[in-house]
Order: structure tokens, then C-alpha cells, then sequence
């Protein structure tokens, strides 16, 4: 995009002025009864025409105000109309499969109901998942581009939305909800993300205000659902971060079809970047299946399963770190002797039965199961030195440490196993009336914990034994001796046998009506869950939540295509086993629900600019929250206080563009305005650890115009800094300093060599459909970003240093898919 079409962008936003003609637009996507894209299919509407590209997308400029027939033609398949009224300016998807032996004719009155604009959520396309590039590349890679969303850790696919963290979001896929592993402490040890992106079919994503459907979880909901295939087919890529290979089945009466895919991944290439030299081996591998028998029309059976094994090996041996300032530079030196050995094996499978005995009924049957087996040991002994660096250009030792201000060691122990046991029963009904539509819910949860949990930790400064800031032992040696007991400076021992009974239901009404010649969309619908935690030890503790939630959205009768929405209610959180364990690894039954009110006001504006189609939407946030479960964050690791002796709020603001800054391609733009604090025992108001105050975001796709099989994807993200932390125990009101801003750049490069325009004349490449290489380089311009801090200790002067861990810098992968 050239400059003086940047200069019309920001003319566009400072002064708003938008031409407007008495048109619209019809677009989407064309598919033939294979599922596959019909190109240079022809779309027509009186004297105007185009043709569908190579992917089968096609929009068309149509008559507004009045009853048009668009018309859909192709040499190989049967003719398709369409008739449809639409308004000035709107845009109106439409897709279309077209089959070889009969005629369609249809007609739509288009009046702006699409559903998951009335409901404020953002549907991503799944092909725009699989190119863009990432170290953990993936749906969650993509929601980090979104307003709202924030992570400053590549490694990881945990995500934090408008202040919460990550076990505040919501994750369905076929509306099943799926969990994350208890254990896990940084992002190198995640491995794989449940969901694979060779399955996916739709992707939507709610950043708040969603609706009592929903479950209880207080910042997010992202919503999967997996392609029930039509035709045999597969798909494999490789990198030098892993493999994945995904096959297509269908029975010869189309009453089964499976598709299934298995992954492999190895995070060598990114570790090794890091400052930690270290001998590094990990496995990650899981498979997956998603198996649909229909045996009629009203009846349908599916069952969804996953087997997932992360073995991670991780030996440090050295590392050193500079920081500091021009005038007072320094440097963190460790040596390391010891391992770590992680082991994560789940096994997840779910049952869901769709019974629709007419088109104004629908129940749903779903039981699942979730079994995770997790251990953690580690035997770390990291010996430091702290000083101060020769900073002479001049000097032999340039860059060497020449004053030794600190010395230390520090001995890491755990042995940490848990195995847990979920099972879910839930019973689901959607019934229309008229133009009402009515939803109900009821289900049953059961959660069998066993964990134990053994960690401790020896700090050495100068030869001696720090003792926990917890005990006040006299200690003024060497004048004189010392006498009392010798003990860990953290030591965390705790059994817990737990089981979590819940009950939650809903029901909501949706209905869609007018004020004068105003469309407007109204949803309400309340929540209810009923808890008891017990287990060996726990006086039982029982307790209920009532959540009402409601939507309003308004269509006006203007030109201009504008859509404003008012969402929110009380949401709960009722705690997991996660957030009732406190810090001393014990399980208090009497932790509350956090709950949250939320206050949601956005707006979504299509346009055109460039006779592209364009969305800008925007929404403003708060939140206000009490019975609040203060926790720390340690790269991924979340510990939590176990006590509800806090409040908070979150506030903000988030934009984004999306549109055709490319024909044929949808690109994005983002920012968000976050604040968010906290107020632990009436203590004030202190920044909350994902307070992360401004967040840009740019996803882009382009292409060579006169070479359009040379592609390249670009996605950045700056984040300003997370507050820093503070060191264990330590009161965190006296620790409020902030990381460095986050700044990371991904580009990648991709050369198709055959498609199904291009296809080759050479034998060994028939067998392909598609095949394409591509060059990545994560971290572009090879920032350093942190996503904690370690805290040493200078003997001399008392002080506590901060000294950041940072992540990955500039790496080159390359990666080849196929299509068969």
C-alpha cells in the first residue's frame, strides 16, 4: 500500500468523511458439492459481472433499495439466482454450492441478520489461521493480533483477555468445553495447543459481554467447530518445528465421514535462541479424530477424541545476561548442574447426539471425559555471579565482568504428580416460536483431583544460608556463631485428594423486532451453578451462583451500513482446583466465585474504500469486580491466594480494522486502551498482573500482482510492559516497576508451485492438489522482549536487582504444505 493511500486511511479517520452511493454488495465464497472452490465462476446482476478467483471468493456490486437477481454460472456446473433486497451500503455474505445436475433458484430479503454480528463476535477464517506465521503458530497465534487480547510470550498459547488471565477464558470446540494442563510453569513446556488447525471449519471469538449460553468463566469465550468433509482428501506440512498430516473420509452412502489429524512438534529451534544455553529435548505429539455418523435427516452422532503426550527434557547449563545503563552497565552470570524432567500425558473423548424432530427443534445430548496424568520433577542448582561490566571500548576485557558484586547460589527441588479425572453430562435444547428463539441448558461436571505437590528451595548469598522472610531468627555471624535451624527458603509440601461436584444450567430468549423502521436484536437469559468441594481432610463446602445476562442491538434505518450493540450482566467464576489450592500447596473449600459485572457499548461500521469492502469496529469496556482471587504470574504459572480479599476493575477501549487492503485478502489493524487494577485488603489500588496498558497489532497478507503465487504474511504486535513482579514472598504494593515493552515482528514468504489453476505436467507432482514452500522468520528485527524478572541479591548494598528472562530472538524456519 503505497503512501497516498495511507495519507486517504488517516484523512478517512480524522475527518470521517465516507461517500456514499444508493449500491451494495453481495460476496462469498463458491463451492461445488466437493467442497471445493469454483473459480472463474460467473456472478451477474444486470449489466454487472465478475468472476470468482481461485479460492472461490467473489463480491459483486448490486442495486440498493430494490429486489435484484444476482446470477451464478459456470461451464462445468448448473446455473444458480439468487434473489435479494439490500440496503445502501451493506454487505452481504453469500455462499453458494453449486452442483451439476440441477437448477437452484432462491430468494433473501436481506436485513442485516447475521447472527454473530447481533452477538459482537469475531468469526476468523480458517485458511487465514494456517498461513499466518508464528512460533506457536495457530488459532491462538491469531487472537494475540486482536483489540483486547494480550500475551507477551511467544512460546505459549495462553492468551489474556481485558485483564483476566489465562484461566479466566472460555473453549468449546463442537461445543465442548476443553481444558489446559494443571502444571505447566512456562511456555516452552506447552508444546502443542489443543486445537489443530487441519481440522477447523469456524472459529469465533467473544472478548466479553457474551451471552448466558455460555459457560462461567469471567473474560472470553472461543467457540470451534471441526469440518465434517465431504470428499476424501489430506493435507501435511513440515517445518523445522514439527510435522502435521490431517486425512479426509467419507463412506460411500455419506453417512459416516472422519477427519483426523496427528501433529509432532520440537521447540529446539526457538529455545536455543534464548540467552540459556541448554541441552534441550522435548516431544510433543497428539492425535485426533472427529467422527460423524448420520443415519437421517433429524438424527446425528459425533465423537471427538484426543490422545496428547508432552515429554519435555530440559538440562540448562549457562547463561548471562546484561543489563543496566550506559554509565552503570552489569551483568548476570549462572552456571547450572542438574535437569528437568516433565511428562503431560491426556486423554480426552466426547459423545455428542443431535436430534432435530422438526426445523423449529433441536436437542443435544454431550457427555465427555478428560484424564490427565502430570508429573514435574526438577533438581536445578544455579551458582550466580552479579557484577559490574567493563564498558571501556578500548579494554582487552571489553564486555567481561571486572567487579564482582554478588555471589550465590540458588537449589531448585520438586517432585510434583497430580491426575485428574473430569467428566461432564449435558443436556441442551433450542426451540423456535415465531420470531422468538428459546435456549436451555442443564449440566452435570464431576472432578476427581489427586495431587501432591513437594517443592522446595536453598538460597546461598556470600556463602550463607538465607533464611525465609518469614522467620525472624537473629543472624548478625560472623561475630557470632549461629545456632538456629537451618531451612529452605521455600518449602511447599501438601497431598490433596478433591472432588469437585457442579450443577449448571441456563436458559435465554432471543427475539428480533423493530422500533419504527429500526432493526433491533434483544437476547436475555440467566446462569445458575451449584458447587461442593470435599475430599480426605476438607470440611465440604457447598455454594450456588445466579448470573443474568442480556444483549440489545440496533440496526437504524440510515445509508450507512452501522450496527451499535449494548451487552453484559453478573458473570461468575466459580474457582478450579487451580484457584482454590493456595501458596502452600492446601486446598481451601470455602473460596467463592469471583464475579464480575460487565458493561459492553460497540459498534461496527461496513463500508468501501477503494470499491473494497471495509469493517470498523469499536467498543468500550468495564468491568467491576469483586470477591476477587488474588494471584502471581510466573511466565505461564498462575498461583493464587486462595482468599476472595480483594477487588478490582478493568476498563478500556478497543478498535479494529479489517478489509481488502489487498484485493482478494483480508488484513487487519488493531488497538486497544487497557487499565486494570486491583485492591488487596484495602490496601489502594495497585496494577494488576496483566495490566498491559496499550496494544497495537497489524496482520497483513499480500501478493506479487504480475507473480500472485509469491505470497507473504506479516504479523506484528507491540504491547507495552507488564508490571515486573516482585520476589517471592515480598509484599507486591513495594514492587511495582514494568517490563520492557514487547515489541515482535513475523514474516513470512511463500511460493506456491501448484494449485488447482496451475497443475504440473511432471509425474512425481500429479499426485499433489496444492503444494507450496515457505520462508518464516520469527522476531524480525530480532527484539529483546521479557517475560519475567529473576531477582538477585547484591550483599553490599542489600538491594534486590530485576533481572529480565528474556525470550526468543530472530529465527529462520522454513516449511512445505501439501494438499492431496
Amino acid at each position: 500500500m503505497g503512501l497516498n493511500k495511507i495519507i486517504l486511511v488517516v484523512l478517512f479517520f480524522c475527518f470521517g468523511v465516507v461517500t456514499s452511493a444508493q449500491t451494495a454488495h453481495i460476496k462469498g465464497v463458491i463451492l461445488d458439492k466437493n467442497n471445493q472452490p469454483v473459480a472463474n465462476a460467473n456472478v451477474s446482476c444486470q449489466n454487472n459481472g465478475v468472476q470468482s478467483n481461485v479460492n472461490g471468493f467473489y463480491i459483486l456490486t448490486v442495486p440498493a433499495n430494490q429486489k435484484v437477481v444476482v446470477v451464478f454460472s459456470h461451464v462445468s456446473l448448473k446455473k444458480a439466482t439468487v434473489a435479494v433486497t439490500l440496503k445502501p451500503d451493506e454487505d452481504y455474505e453469500f455462499n453458494l454450492v453449486m452442483n451439476d445436475k440441477d437448477e437452484q433458484m432462491g430468494e433473501v430479503v436481506v436485513t442485516v441478520n447475521n447472527k454473530k454480528r447481533v452477538q459482537g463476535i469475531t468469526t476468523i477464517e480458517p485458511a487465514t489461521i494456517r498461513k499466518i506465521p508464528g512460533a506457536n503458530a495457530g488459532v491462538e497465534n491469531i487472537l494475540k493480533s486482536l483489540p483486547g487480547v494480550n500475551s507477551n510470550n511467544e512460546l505459549s498459547t495462553q492468551y489474556a483477555v481485558r485483564g483476566g488471565n489465562y484461566d479466566e477464558n472460555l473453549v468449546y470446540v463442537n461445543e465442548i468445553e476443553v481444558y489446559r494442563p494443571f502444571l505447566i510453569r512456562s511456555g516452552q513446556q506447552e508444546g502443542l495447543s489443543f486445537t489443530n488447525t487441519d481440522l477447523v471449519q469456524n472459529v469465533d471469538f467473544s472478548a466479553g459481554g457474551f451471552q448466558a449460553k455460555y459457560g462461567d468463566k469471567l473474560s472470553s469465550v472461543l467457540d470451534i467447530t471441526y469440518r465434517t468433509p465431504t470428499q476424501f482428501g489430506a493435507v501435511a506440512e513440515a517445518s523445522f518445528l514439527g510435522a502435521s498430516v490431517a486425512v479426509d473420509a467419507v463412506s460411500k452412502n455419506g453417512k459416516w465421514s472422519e477427519v483426523s489429524g496427528i501433529r509432532y512438534r520440537n521447540n529446539s529451534l526457538l529455545v536455543n535462541s534464548q540467552e540459556t544455553q541448554s541441552n534441550y529435548t522435548p516431544t510433543f505429539a497428539d492425535f485426533q479424530t472427529n467422527v460423524n455418523f448420520k443415519p437421517s435427516d433429524k438424527l446425528e452422532f459425533s465423537f471427538l477424541g484426543n490422545i496428547s503426550s508432552n515429554d519435555y527434557k530440559y538440562q540448562p547449563l549457562t547463561r548471562q545476561t546484561n543489563f543496566g545503563t550506559i554509565d552503570d552497565p552489569m551483568a548476570l552470570l549462572i552456571y547450572y548442574e542438574g535437569q528437568e524432567k516433565d511428562k503431560y500425558t491426556t486423554v480426552f473423548g466426547a459423545v455428542k447426539t443431535t436430534y432435530t424432530p422438526s426445523k423449529n427443534a433441536t436437542y443435544k445430548l454431550i457427555a465427555s471425559a478428560y484424564h490427565t496424568q502430570e508429573q514435574e520433577y526438577y533438581d536445578i542448582l544455579a551458582q550466580y555471579r552479579l557484577g559490574e561490566v567493563d564498558a571501556n571500548l578500548g579494554s582487552e576485557n571489553f564486555g567481561d565482568v571486572k567487579f564482582t558484586r554478588a555471589i550465590g547460589g540458588q537449589l531448585n527441588h520438586a517432585r510434583n504428580d497430580l491426575d485428574a479425572l473430569i467428566v461432564n453430562a449435558e443436556l441442551k435444547g433450542i426451540h423456535n416460536w415465531k420470531k422468538n428463539q428459546f435456549e436451555w441448558g442443564a449440566k452435570f461436571t464431576r472432578e476427581s483431583i489427586r495431587d501432591r505437590v513437594i517443592e522446595w528451595e536453598v538460597i546461598d548469598s556470600a556463602g550463607f544460608s538465607i533464611n525465609p522472610p518469614k522467620i525472624l531468627l537473629k543472624n548478625d555471624q560472623p561475630y557470632t556463631p549461629y545456632t538456629g535451624p537451618l531451612v529452605p527458603y521455600q518449602n511447599v509440601r501438601a497431598t490433596n485428594f478433591v472432588d469437585i461436584n457442579r450443577f449448571s444450567s441456563y436458559v435465554q430468549w432471543s427475539r428480533k423486532g423493530y422500533i419504527g423502521n429500526n432493526e433491533i436484536w434483544m437476547n436475555a437469559g440467566v446462569r445458575s451453578q451449584n458447587w461442593t468441594v470435599s475430599g480426605d481432610g476438607i470440611t465440604s463446602s457447598t455454594q450456588f451462583t445466579f448470573s443474568p445476562r442480556a444483549q440489545f442491538s440496533l440496526k437504524p434505518n440510515w445509508n450507512k451500513d452501522m450496527f451499535f450493540r449494548l451487552s453484559g450482566g453478573l458473570y461468575h467464576q466459580p474457582p478450579s482446583y487451580r484457584e482454590l489450592r493456595d501458596a502452600n500447596g492446601v486446598v481451601q473449600a470455602d473460596v467463592k466465585a469471583q464475579q464480575s459485572i460487565h458493561i459492553v457499548l460497540s459498534n461496527d461500521y461496513s463500508f468501501k474504500m477503494w470499491d473494497r469492502p471495509f469493517k470498523m469496529v469499536s467498543e468500550i469496556y468495564y468491568k467491576s469486580l469483586t470477591d476477587v482471587n488474588p494471584y502471581t504470574l510466573d511466565n505461564v504459572r498462575i498461583r493464587y491466594a486462595a482468599a476472595n480479599n480483594a477487588k478490582a476493575y478493568a476498563q478500556g477501549f478497543d478498535f479494529r480494522l479489517n478489509g481488502e487492503f489487498v484485493p482478494g485478502t483480508e488484513s487487519w489493524f488493531s488497538f486497544g486502551y487497557l487499565k486494570t487494577e486491583e485492591n488487596i485488603d484495602n490496601k489502594g489500588f495497585i496494577s494488576r498482573p496483566t495490566d498491559q496498558r496499550l496494544k497495537f497489532a497489524l496482520l497483513f497478507q499480500d501478493y506479487m500482482p504480475k507473480i500472485p503465487s509469491i505470497k507473504l504474511y506479516l504479523n506484528l504486535v507491540y504491547n507495552t510492559g507488564l508490571p515486573g513482579g516482585s520476589p517471592s514472598y515480598a509484599d507486591p504494593y513495594l514492587y511495582q516497576n514494568r517490563l520492557r515493552d514487547y515489541r515482535r515482528a513475523d514474516v513470512g514468504f511463500s511460493k506456491v508451485l501448484i494449485d488447482e489453476q496451475n497443475p504440473s505436467t511432471k509425474r512425481w507432482l500429479q499426485p499433489f492438489k496444492e503444494l507450496a514452500i515457505g520462508l518464516e522468520i520469527f522476531n524480525l528485527f530480532d527484539n529483546q522482549n521479557a517475560i519475567t524478572n529473576t531477582w538477585v541479591r547484591d550483599v553490599y548494598s542489600k538491594n534486590q536487582y530485576a533481572i529480565p528472562n528474556y525470550m526468543t530472538t530472530r529465527v529462520f524456519n522454513v516449511k512445505v504444505n501439501m494438499r492431496f
